[in-house]
C-alpha cells in the first residue's frame, strides 16, 4: 500500500487524495517520508518481529468475515475464541487488521433527520415579514428568569413590539402579535425559531386566521433567525446592561427604555446607519437628503481628504432584506 501511495503523489495527486484512495493516513506517510531524508531516523527497513504473517492476517479475516462472527465485533470474538482456547491475536490487532481492510464501520442503525426546507424570505419595505424570539433575563434570585418577547421588522429593523413577562406561554405570545398587527398592521409573513410557544397551536391558529405566512427556523440552526439574535445580543452587551434585574417591574421598564432607544437613537449599520423609526416611516430619505448635502459642502472644502466624489457606501440603505439569501443563479447554465 506504501508503494501505491508514493505512486499516486509521484503523478500529482494531492497527499490528502492520495490518503483517501489507499486508506493510509497521510500523517503517518508525512513522517515516513521526512524519517527517509533525515539521517538520525532511516526508514525501518526489517519489519517488526510481533508483526502477523499475510498467511495469519488472511486466517484472521476469513475467522472474522465467517458466518459465525462476522456480526459480533472484535471484543466478541475474542472473548468466544479465548473460551475456545484459540489465540489469534489481540483486540487492537484485529481492529487493525479490520480497518486495512476497509471493513470497520458502524453497523448499527443510526437517527436520521428528514431534509429541512431553508426558510428564505425578502422583504422590500417595512409591514412586509416580522421576525420574534424570546429571550432570557436574569431575574433576583439564582435560576430565576423573566421571558422577553420581541417582535422586529426586518426590513427596519424597527421593534415593533416587546413584552416582558414572569413566564414563557402561547397565550403571551398571542397577546403580543394582537397588540403588533393592531398597531402595525398584519404582515405578509411572521417567522420564529422552533421554539414551544412559536410552533403552538394557538398561534398558528391567530396567524392562520389572519392569512399571515408562518416560517420557522431548521432546528438548531441560529442564523435563520439572524434578526432576533442580533436584537438579542446588542441589548445583553450594552454596557448598562444589568447582571440581574431586581424585579419584573425593572425589568419591563429597563426594557420598554432600550426599544425607546433602539427604535429612535440607535444608529443601525444594517440600514445605512439611520435609525429604524426613519426606515420604518419612511424618514430616511429625508436624512439621507441632509446627509449628502453636509459631505457635499465638506467635500468641496477639502477636496484631499476625499477618495471618491461619492457618498460613503455604509450610509447606503439597501433596497431589500433577507432572512437566508438565495445564491445568484447562473445565466449561462
Amino acid at each position: 500500500m506504501i508503494v501505491g501511495y508514493d505512486e499516486l503523489v509521484g503523478t500529482g495527486i494531492s497527499t490528502r487524495d492520495a490518503a483517501v484512495l489507499t486508506g493510509l493516513a497521510r500523517s503517518t506517510q508525512d513522517r515516513r517520508t521526512r524519517a527517509r531524508t533525515h539521517p538520525g531516523y532511516p526508514e525501518r527497513a526489517v519489519p517488526p518481529a510481533n508483526k502477523l504473517t499475510d498467511a495469519e492476517e488472511q486466517r484472521l479475516l476469513d475467522v472474522l468475515n465467517s458466518a459465525r462472527f462476522v456480526d459480533k465485533p472484535p471484543k466478541q470474538v475474542y472473548a468466544v475464541l479465548l473460551a475456545e482456547g484459540v489465540y489469534l491475536c489481540s483486540i487492537s490487532t484485529m481492529y487493525r487488521i479490520l480497518t486495512k481492510n476497509m471493513q470497520v464501520v458502524e453497523r448499527r442503525r443510526q437517527a436520521t433527520h428528514p431534509p429541512r426546507a431553508v426558510p428564505e424570505l425578502q422583504a422590500t419595505g417595512p409591514h412586509q415579514v416580522y421576525t420574534w424570539d424570546i429571550t432570557k433575563l436574569a431575574g433576583p434570585a439564582r435560576g430565576q428568569y423573566f421571558d422577553c418577547y420581541v417582535m422586529i421588522d426586518i426590513y427596519s429593523r424597527y421593534i415593533v413590539g416587546a413584552h416582558v413577562h414572569n413566564t414563557e406561554t402561547a397565550a403571551l405570545a398571542v397577546d403580543l402579535m394582537t397588540e403588533v398587527f393592531g398597531v402595525h398592521g398584519v404582515p405578509a409573513v411572521v417567522h420564529a425559531d422552533r421554539g414551544t410557544s412559536m410552533t403552538s397551536k394557538s398561534v398558528a391558529a391567530l396567524l392562520d386566521d389572519l392569512e399571515v405566512t408562518r416560517s420557522h427556523s431548521r432546528p438548531r440552526v441560529s442564523n435563520d433567525n439572524p434578526y432576533s439574535e442580533a436584537w438579542n445580543k446588542t441589548l445583553k452587551y450594552t454596557p448598562v446592561f444589568p447582571q440581574r434585574f431586581t424585579s419584573l417591574y425593572a425589568a419591563r421598564a429597563f426594557i420598554a427604555e432600550f426599544v425607546e432607544y433602539y427604535n429612535h437613537d440607535h444608529r443601525h449599520a444594517g440600514i445605512g446607519l439611520h435609525t429604524p423609526a426613519d426606515v420604518h416611516y419612511g424618514l430616511a430619505a429625508a436624512t439621507a437628503r441632509q446627509r449628502s448635502a453636509a459631505l457635499a459642502q465638506a467635500r468641496g472644502h477639502h477636496p484631499a481628504r476625499f477618495a471618491t466624489g461619492r457618498d460613503p457606501k455604509i450610509l447606503d440603505l439597501p433596497t431589500t432584506a433577507w432572512i437566508n439569501e438565495p445564491p445568484p443563479q447562473d445565466n449561462a447554465a
